[in-house]
């Protein structure tokens, strides 16, 4: 699975606007709707659903990254969008730090495999310095896409 198979090109905000870590989640949510990858009305159930994932632990995993995700049932596979913050986003990240790089994921409860896939495939690229400051670089989408396209092509 590759990043580029279930990052959303549309839906990728690269100049995220965001004073919390729910103006975050929200505006990302909304990047995907916007994008078509997941329906209006299924919106807030979402954005509820990501933020009562974040009550069991944040998902800043330190560096001035967080992977908000979850299961959502109004999703028929995995979609993911990615935001620079570049501000940061206080995200009660592990280290205390502010978020610069966000990835949101959504896949439907049956498939927990592509779930955990996604998740991983993310926090392996998340866990290379260059792709990191590369990404934060990054000032338009098709920079952001780019860069993903060279991450699954193991060109960073």
């Amino acid at each position: 699975m590759k990043l580029c198979d279930f990052v959303v090109a549309e839906a990728i905000v690269p100049e995220l606007e965001a004073g919390t870590k729910e103006e975050a989640i929200r505006a990302m949510v909304g990047s995907l709707r916007t994008a078509g990858s997941v329906k209006a009305e299924d919106e807030e159930g979402i954005v509820a659903a990501i933020l009562k994932r974040e009550e069991l632990g944040s998902t800043g995993i330190g560096n001035g990254v967080a992977v908000p995700h979850t299961k959502h049932a109004s999703v028929d596979k995995l979609v993911a969008t990615v935001a620079l913050a570049r501000g940061g986003v206080d995200f009660s990240s592990l280290d205390g730090e502010p978020v610069y790089i966000l990835f949101l994921l959504v896949s439907p409860p049956d498939r927990p495999g592509d779930h955990l896939r996604g998740l991983e495939n993310i926090s392996r690229h998340l866990r290379n310095q260059n792709f990191c400051k590369f990404l934060r670089q990054s000032k338009t989408k098709d920079a952001i896409l780019e860069l993903l396209r060279e991450a699954d092509n193991n060109e960073i």
